[in-house]
């Protein structure tokens, strides 16, 4: 056995505090450590008891624990022990009783390590508030280690459903890119990039992430940092504002190309006219009809087209919609797979509206289009047209409505449906359910828009697996006085051998707008560009009657022809035309001068009768 001086010896070396009381609590024993601890002498302590030596109160809860020892029995607490300076300070202490009855307490001043504590939990609430995620996993099982609130908030996971778990199974289905993040970050030290993983619902979130080795001392891998900014609908801003761009570009493209396009179509259109009037066979004139309808269309789609690229308003006629319903009812037959059946059914007599014809058109097809969609293996789809009276009750169940006279449009299908959460969302911008090249999202906005436009609302109504059905309620406009789209023509205006100076530079348009003039008693001269139209006219001033100019064309455009020309005589009759911005072209036709303008693609009967009125002293407004 160990001698006493061997033992107070191995006592007095030791590094904690140790401290022996009776079983009353007066202090026996203290060694050199404990003396330090709480800075009095071991005579001091000797006379003292453990209750000068703890806080004020400690003694209530420190006694059951000691109390309850016995021989042999270790317990460890925490006391909180006064200095003799009477500072406070918290004390680890293991208590046990010694074989003689007495007291032992061995105490290790813990100051400094809860101190550590303290800015751990600090810094585990500042992490917390963080607005960031911040997540650490361990760099071989990918076990996740940490994970503050804002992790919690942005994947849905609560940590204590994490924690111990695989990051790439909770939240990274692509291995591919995880393994090869994991791989950059295990070469380098760090890495930084977006990532895309998903939620605790299996939403997608875009984050930007940045993930950092962290070693221990002996420079191993430890664990990875990664750092997550959700910017997931920054991205779908991102996207959108791309798709804004995209759209602003097929805007000016639209305006760059509707010259050409409607230099395409005006001899088509001119041609039927002159065929009209030479053909006497009613068959032909019926094929002529369809074929006059389609380019008419054309033009009015190309108008469309500027229209929605650049907000153009549209026409305000007196529509008959039943005649729109069978042009699309025949457009979807022709073009639709013969497994999907288009009925259509429209009372007589049907209202009409005031509105654009085209836009309203673009309306059907595009639900048209939507509901053949939705039907890939084919089905029923149905429209339809009714007059309808809503009242104030009527209107006051339909978000939008006004009381009024109503056409009421429907397009239904038999097809897959949507769920609630997609009809909430249809009509957004850019929202499209369909797959990446096939939808851009704009169909059923412009359908909201242009419906909006013309003081309307519509409704929808889809279940799943049975189909779809919109209501479109379009105001009837009853004026006996509206302006109708199918005006029927009275005789055209003739020449009277006048010489007319025609300056394109498309020889299409060139050649059909020759036949259309000289059928109708006009001579006429033909320039392809402005340089050959003054030379041209330097020749024959004294014949030209009048000169229709292009505004766009190469070497010398129809801005500059129209100058030198006015230069050359002051009163020459000059007519204007392009199927460009009609608008902003008429603009500079007026700036330079020019009273009269027709846009591309212009009818025989607009090019005569603007001839005619110019011809004859009339400025056609």
């Amino acid at each position: 056995m160990a001698s006493e001086a061997e033992f107070r010896t191995l006592i007095e070396s030791a590094s904690d505090g140790i401290l022996v009381s009776n079983t009353a609590g007066r202090l026996l024993e203290a060694n050199a450590a404990v003396c330090q601890m709480l800075g009095y002498t071991r005579e001091e302590l000797r006379q003292m008891g453990f209750v000068d030596i703890v806080a004020s109160g400690e003694m209530v809860r420190i006694l059951p624990e000691v109390s309850q020892l016995s021989e042999g029995e270790v317990v460890r607490s925490e006391w909180l022990c006064r200095h003799k300076d009477g500072s406070q300070f918290p004390a680890e202490v293991g208590s046990t009783i010694l074989p003689d009855g007495r007291l032992q307490c061995i105490m290790r001043d813990i100051t400094q390590r809860k101190m550590a504590e303290d800015k751990i939990r600090e810094q585990a609430s500042l992490l917390d508030k963080a607005r960031d995620a911040i997540l650490v996993c361990s760099p071989e099982e990918h076990r996740i280690l940490y994970w503050n609130r804002s992790a919690e908030r942005l994947y849905g996971w609560q940590a204590a459903e994490v924690l111990d778990h695989s990051q790439m199974e909770l939240l990274n289905r692509d291995p591919v890119q995880f393994l090869a993040v994991m791989k950059a970050v295990t070469a380098q030290g760090e890495w930084a990039g977006e990532m895309q993983q998903y939620d605790k619902e299996g939403r997608l979130v875009i984050v930007e992430s940045r993930w950092t080795l962290i070693k221990d001392a002996q420079g191993r891998p430890k664990s990875i940092l990664s750092i997550n900014t959700d910017i997931t609908e920054r991205k779908k801003l991102e996207q959108q504002f791309l798709r804004s761009q995209r759209m602003e570009s097929i805007g000016t493209l639209a305006g760059g190309i509707a010259h050409d396009l409607n230099n395409v179509l005006a001899p088509i259109m001119m041609s039927i006219e002159l065929l009209k009037h030479q053909e006497r066979s009613a068959q032909k004139h019926e094929i002529l009809a369809t074929i006059e309808c389609s380019a008419k269309r054309g033009a009015d789609l190309v108008k469309q087209v500027l229209s929605f690229a650049r907000g153009v308003e549209g026409r305000q006629l007196a529509v008959q919609v039943g005649h729109l319903l069978k042009e699309v009812e025949k457009i979807t037959n022709e073009t639709f797979l013969k497994s999907i059946q288009v009925l259509c059914t429209i009372p007589s007599p049907l209202w009409v509206v005031q509105g654009d014809p085209t836009q309203i058109h673009q309306v059907l097809l595009n639900l048209c289009v939507n509901a053949r969609d939705a039907m890939p293996n084919g089905g029923q789809l149905k429209l339809s047209a009714t007059n309808m009276v809503l009242d104030g009750q009527c209107a006051s169940m339909m978000p939008g409505a006004k009381p009024g006279q109503y056409i009421h449009i429907q397009v239904e299908d038999n097809g897959t449906g949507m769920p609630p959460e997609v009809i909430d969302r249809i009509f957004e911008p850019f929202f499209t359910t369909k797959e990446l090249g096939k939808g851009t999202g704009l169909g059923l906005s412009s359908v909201m828009a242009i419906v909006k436009s013309h003081h309307g609302f519509l409704r929808v109504e889809s279940e799943m697996g049975k189909g779809t059905t919109f209501h479109i309620y379009l105001p009837a406009h009853m004026s006996e006085h509206a302006e109708i789209e199918a005006a029927v023509p009275g005789d055209l205006p003739r020449g009277n051998r006048e010489l007319i100076l025609v300056v394109d530079d498309e020889a299409a348009v060139q050649q059909i707008t020759k036949q259309t003039l000289e059928t109708f008693g006009y001579r006429v001269l033909l320039a392809a560009d402005g340089a050959e139209a003054v030379s041209l006219y330097s020749k024959h001033r004294s014949e030209v009657a009048l000169v229709l100019t292009d505004m766009m064309m190469p070497v010398m455009d129809g801005p500059a022809t129209i100058q030198v020309l006015m230069r050359m005589n002051p009163e020459i009759c000059i007519v204007a035309a392009s199927g460009m911005n009609s608008s902003g072209m008429e603009e500079k036709a007026a700036s330079s001068g020019v009273k009269n303008f027709i846009p591309k693609p212009y009818t025989a009967e607009t090019l005569l009768k603007t001839l005619d009125a110019v011809l004859h002293a009339q400025v056609v407004a």
